[in-house]
């Protein structure tokens, strides 16, 4: 399988973090595993997606790329910025709603219907489309009924609002059809989870073991990111000596 090519290529994105709060982003290839690109941040997991993704088709000229990452890097608005580049970005969606540590019914309860743009709640009744709100930068579609909540008789099991007249809410990212194709996907590999992991855990495995228990040695991001870089250039190194051997290798640097 090829590294340049685009329909079977898939990327990973994985760190790792100092407790200062150096948070290490790499993109490895499915097929070599082999970094692509790194970089390292002090911002979290979740709004690196779209900067890796561009750093991965800059380093292989080709946008056409599927990038795979775990739930830490779930961030809607980040998913779509890499989507707009040209990338299948696949990363299993949570919940953020926190309805089960409220003892309430959880989102995932409230069926959605696309052709009507409705949600369908436990109780079997209608949520229609209300307004928009805007909830930390994620602007977002709401959904309730305000008379079929009030005289719901399984009420204290959808809501710990107090007032009957504080129906329980549904809220929509605007442009969550792009959310429920990614997971469509994700439901129908399940083999994407396990390449996942084969993928990444080589590498940083590698690299943790070198740096052994302290990991970074230096300060200050742009030291930290040399560091970090050099590390990246001696596994990329002793990789592509492991597949193409000494002799190939040096053969094919010669001519660069």
């Amino acid at each position: 399988m090829s590294l340049t090519d685009p329909d079977t290529r898939s990327l990973r994105t994985d760190h790792f973090n100092r407790r200062v709060g150096y948070n290490a982003q790499t993109v490895v290839d499915t097929t070599h595993h082999l970094i692509i690109a790194n970089k390292v941040t002090n911002t979290y997991d979740r709004v690196q997606v779209a900067s890796m993704t561009e750093l991965a088709q800059e380093a292989l000229q080709e946008k056409r790329i599927t990038v795979l990452a775990d739930k830490g890097y779930f961030g809607r608005n980040d998913i779509k910025a890499a989507t707009e580049l040209g990338a299948e970005v696949l990363i299993p969606k949570i919940d953020t709603s926190g309805s089960e540590k409220k003892k309430i019914f959880n989102k995932s309860l409230f069926k959605y219907n696309k052709e009507r743009d409705i949600y369908i709640c436990p109780a079997e009744k209608e949520l229609s489309f209300r307004r928009i709100e805007i909830d930390k930068g994620v602007e977002q579609k709401v959904y309730y009924d305000y008379f079929s909540c009030k005289h719901c008789e399984i009420r204290e099991k959808c809501t710990n609002a107090k007032s009957k007249n504080d129906p329980r809410k549904m809220r929509r990212w605007v442009h969550e059809a792009l959310i429920d194709d990614m997971q469509s996907t994700l439901d129908k590999r399940p083999e994407i989870s396990l390449l996942r992991k084969q993928t990444v855990e080589h590498p940083f495995g590698t690299i943790k073991m070198w740096m052994g228990s302290n990991h970074f040695a230096m300060k200050r991001i742009k030291h930290v990111s040399t560091e970090m870089s050099l590390h990246v250039l001696a596994y990329n190194l002793k990789r592509m000596i492991a597949i193409k051997g000494v002799q190939p290798l040096l053969d094919e640097l010669k001519q660069i």
